[in-house]
C-alpha cells in the first residue's frame, strides 16, 4: 500500500464561527467516539474536511441516501482535488429482491438492473482503498451488505512491469481469471481487447485505458491511453491490475465451496418432510451447482457467498469496511437517520429469506448473504464521528464527546417561529407567499400526504401562485430540476412532504410553512420539526410558521431548542461585532457531474410492482405485508418510503371498502 500520500486540503476560506473550536475538539478526541452537533448551514462538511486533513488516515463516510452521498462526494472532491475521493452506493437502477408469499403460493424472482457507471465507481473505491491511504470513500448504507472477500481481492491483484517476462496467453488468462472479459469490438468497463501483441485494458477504477505492448514474451511498453481520443497520455514503468469484480476467488476455493454446497444440500433435503419442498430444493440447488462447475457462476451466486468466503454459519459477511485497514476514520452523516437504517436492514433481510428457506427455494446458507447486524457494525466504531443537527440518545451515550457547532460563519441566527391558528390558514398562507415573493424570496410548505401536497399546490395555483409540488413519486432528476427552477424564480413556492432528503441548500428561501404542525407523528416530532426549521437557516429574512390549534410537546421542544441556539448565536455576533449576512450562492444546475454520469449510464428504469391480487384473500395478504414494510420504514425514519407504502395500502383497501 502507498503510505506516502497525505491529504492536501484546498480551503477557499479559513474556518469561522464555531468551526475552529469544533475542529480542535474533534482532533483532540481522535481516535474515539464523537458527535458533531452542527446546525444547518454551519459548515459541517468543511469542519470534517479540516479534521480529515489533520488526521491523515483513510476515511469512510456513510450517508443515508444516494442523493446526499453524491453531494458530499462533490464537496469533498473540491476540498481534496489532489487526493482520491470515491463514491460507493448500491449499483442497482432497479431492484426487486427474490421473495416467496406462502399464503398465495407466489414466488417473485429476483429482478435487477445494474448501473454500469456505479459498478465502475464501486470497483474504483475498493481498488483505491487497497492502493493508497489518502482516500475518502463516500458511501450509502449499502456499504454494510455482503461484498467479496478482501483477502482474495488482494491476493488476485497482480502487477505488470516493463521488462517483465510473460507470454501473451498467460497475460490474457490472468485477466480472464479476475473477471475481465475479452471484447475486441466494444470497450466497456472491465473488458480488454487484443490486437496482435498489444492488449488494451479498460480498468474499472481508472478514467483512462492501459495499453500493454509485448515484444515476444517480454512486456516492452506500458502506456496510459485516453479512452476516447486513443492518444498516449504517459508511459509507465509498472501498473497494478485489480480484479474487475468484487466477487472473485481462487479455483481451489471454488472447488471446496461446491463440495460444501453438495454436503449441505444432502443434509437439509433429508430433514424436509414435505416432498414438494424437498424436490424443489434438490432441483434448484443442483442446477446452481452444475452452473458453478461449468461457468463458475450462477444466478443468485451471492447466496453461496459463505462457502466461497470460508465463513462459519452466522459469521459476519465481508463488507466494504473490511477493505480498510484497522486504522481508519468512520463518519456517519445525518446519524439520526443513518443509525436507524443500519439497525433495521438485517431484520428486514432475514424476514424475507426465512420463507425462501422454509419452502425449499434456498439453502440455509443464504441467511449469511446479508447486511451486517448492528452489533457487528459497532465493532468498527473505534474512531467514529456522528454528524447531525439532531443527534439521538445512542450517539450521545457512554464516553462520547459532543461537539456543538451552533454559530454559523455567516452570522445567520436560527429563524423566528410563529404559531398561527388553522382557521383561515390558506388565506394567511397565500398572503405570506405573495409578500415573500414580492421581496424576491421563495417559500417552502410542508404537508403530511402526497394528496395534500397535490391538492394544496392546485389550490395555490388557482390563486395565481407560481407553485410546484414534490413527493416520493418525483424521482431524483425531476426533484433536482424543480429545486433549480425554485431558485431561478420560475416557481415562488414548493409544496412537499419530507423536504429533508436532499439536504436542501436554498439561500433564496425566506419562509417555511409547516401545515398541521400539531399532529404528532414521525413527520411532526421534535427532530423532524428542528430539521425542517433548518431549511430557513440560510437567509437573514427567514421566518417559520407553525399552522396549529395547540402547541404539542414536540412543537414546544423544537421551539425551545431553536430559542437556545438563537441566544448563543446572538451572543457570539454581539461579542465579535458580526453583522449576519445571507448566504450567496450562484444559481447553477443543482445536479452534480457525478449524477449526470450515472443517469447517462442508466438506460431506463423499471417501476417495482407487487403481483395483482386475484381475490380478497390475496389482497389482505398483500396489505399485511405492506403494513409490516411500512412499520419498518417508519422505525428507520425512512419517511418517504413509509408514506409511499401507506398510499399503496390505501389503494389496495379501496376495493374491500366497496
Amino acid at each position: 500500500m502507498n503510505t506516502k500520500n497525505k491529504f492536501n486540503l484546498v480551503a477557499p476560506f479559513p474556518p469561522a464561527g464555531d468551526q475552529p473550536q469544533a475542529i480542535t475538539q474533534l482532533n483532540e478526541k481522535r481516535p474515539g467516539r464523537s458527535v458533531l452537533l452542527g446546525v444547518t448551514g454551519s459548515g459541517k462538511t468543511f469542519t470534517l474536511a479540516n479534521v480529515i486533513a489533520q488526521q491523515n488516515k483513510p476515511v469512510l463516510i456513510l450517508s443515508p441516501n444516494k442523493t446526499l452521498a453524491a453531494q458530499l462526494y462533490e464537496e469533498f472532491s473540491l476540498f481534496f482535488p489532489k487526493n482520491k475521493v470515491c463514491y460507493f452506493v448500491s449499483y442497482y437502477d432497479y431492484y426487486q429482491p427474490e421473495s416467496y408469499l406462502p399464503a398465495q403460493d407466489i414466488y417473485v424472482p429476483k429482478e435487477t438492473k445494474v448501473n454500469s457507471e456505479i459498478e465502475r465507481l464501486r470497483v474504483e473505491a475498493t481498488a483505491s482503498i487497497i492502493n493508497r491511504r489518502d482516500v475518502i470513500v463516500v458511501a450509502s448504507v449499502s456499504a454494510i451488505y455482503s461484498l467479496g472477500n478482501p483477502f482474495d481481492y488482494r491476493e488476485l491483484t497482480f502487477s505488470i512491469t516493463r521488462g517483465q517476462k510473460i507470454n501473451r496467453k498467460a497475460l490474457i488468462d490472468k485477466l480472464i481469471f479476475i473477471q475481465y472479459k475479452r471484447n475486441d469490438m466494444q470497450s466497456d468497463s472491465g473488458t480488454f481487447k487484443v490486437v496482435g501483441n498489444t492488449i488494451t485494458i479498460n480498468l474499472p477504477y481508472l478514467h483512462d485505458n492501459v495499453r500493454i505492448e509485448l515484444f515476444g514474451d517480454v512486456i516492452d511498453r506500458i502506456e496510459l491511453v485516453d479512452k476516447h481520443e486513443h492518444r498516449v497520455l504517459s508511459a509507465l514503468d509498472d501498473m497494478l491490475i485489480f480484479p474487475a469484480k468484487h466477487f472473485v476467488t481462487t479455483q481451489e476455493k471454488r472447488d471446496a465451496a461446491i463440495g460444501h454446497i453438495k454436503a449441505d444440500l444432502e443434509r437439509e433435503a433429508a430433514t424436509m418432510t414435505n416432498p414438494l419442498y424437498r424436490e424443489r430444493l434438490l432441483t434448484r440447488i443442483n442446477h446452481d451447482i452444475e452452473m458453478l462447475q461449468q461457468t463458475g457462476y450462477c444466478s443468485g451466486v451471492e447466496n453461496y457467498s459463505r462457502y466461497f468466503d470460508g465463513r462459519l454459519p452466522g459469521q459476519a459477511p465481508y463488507s466494504l469496511f473490511d477493505f480498510f485497514d484497522k486504522d481508519f476514520l468512520l463518519v456517519l452523516d445525518e446519524s439520526h437517520i443513518t443509525l436507524p437504517q443500519l439497525r433495521g436492514m438485517y431484520n428486514g433481510d432475514r424476514a424475507r429469506k426465512k420463507a425462501l428457506i422454509e419452502y425449499g427455494f434456498r439453502l440455509q446458507a443464504s441467511f449469511d448473504n446479508r447486511p451486517m447486524k448492528f452489533e457487528e457494525i459497532e465493532n468498527y466504531f473505534k474512531d467514529v464521528i456522528f454528524v447531525s443537527a439532531t443527534p439521538g440518545e445512542y450517539e450521545q451515550s457512554g464516553n462520547t464527546q459532543v461537539v456543538e457547532q451552533i454559530v454559523r460563519p455567516t452570522g445567520i441566527t436560527d429563524p423566528a417561529i410563529q404559531v398561527v391558528k388553522r382557521e383561515g390558514q390558506l388565506e394567511d398562507l397565500i398572503k405570506r407567499i405573495t409578500t415573500t415573493a414580492d421581496n424576491g424570496f421563495r417559500t417552502l410548505v410542508t404537508v403530511l400526504t402526497k394528496k395534500a401536497a397535490e391538492d394544496l399546490a392546485q389550490y395555490l395555483e388557482n390563486h395565481k401562485i407560481k407553485v410546484c409540488y414534490m413527493h416520493s413519486e418525483i424521482k431524483t432528476p425531476q426533484r433536482t430540476e424543480l429545486l433549480h427552477k425554485l431558485r431561478m424564480g420560475v416557481f415562488d413556492c414548493l409544496v412537499g412532504i419530507n423536504l429533508l432528503r436532499e439536504g436542501l441548500d436554498l439561500p433564496e428561501v425566506a419562509l417555511v410553512a409547516i401545515m398541521d404542525a400539531d399532529i404528532e407523528g414521525f413527520l411532526r416530532d421534535t427532530r423532524s420539526l428542528v430539521q425542517t426549521i433548518g431549511r430557513a437557516a440560510r437567509n437573514i429574512e427567514s421566518k417559520v410558521i407553525f399552522y396549529a390549534d395547540k402547541i404539542t410537546g414536540s412543537m414546544r421542544q423544537a421551539m425551545e431548542e431553536t430559542d437556545r441556539r438563537r441566544h448563543l448565536q446572538d451572543a457570539y455576533n454581539k461579542a465579535h461585532n458580526i453583522t449576519p449576512a445571507s448566504v450567496k450562492r450562484e444559481v447553477t444546475k443543482s445536479i452534480t457531474k457525478l449524477q449526470e454520469r450515472i443517469m447517462a449510464a442508466s438506460k431506463g428504469r423499471k417501476k417495482a410492482t407487487l403481483p395483482t391480487p386475484k381475490n380478497d384473500k390475496e389482497r389482505n395478504a398483500f396489505i399485511q405485508e405492506l403494513q409490516q414494510e411500512m412499520q419498518l420504514a417508519a422505525e428507520n425514519l425512512d419517511f418517504e418510503k413509509a408514506i409511499n407504502l401507506r398510499d399503496k395500502i390505501l389503494a389496495l383497501q379501496q376495493p374491500l371498502k366497496k
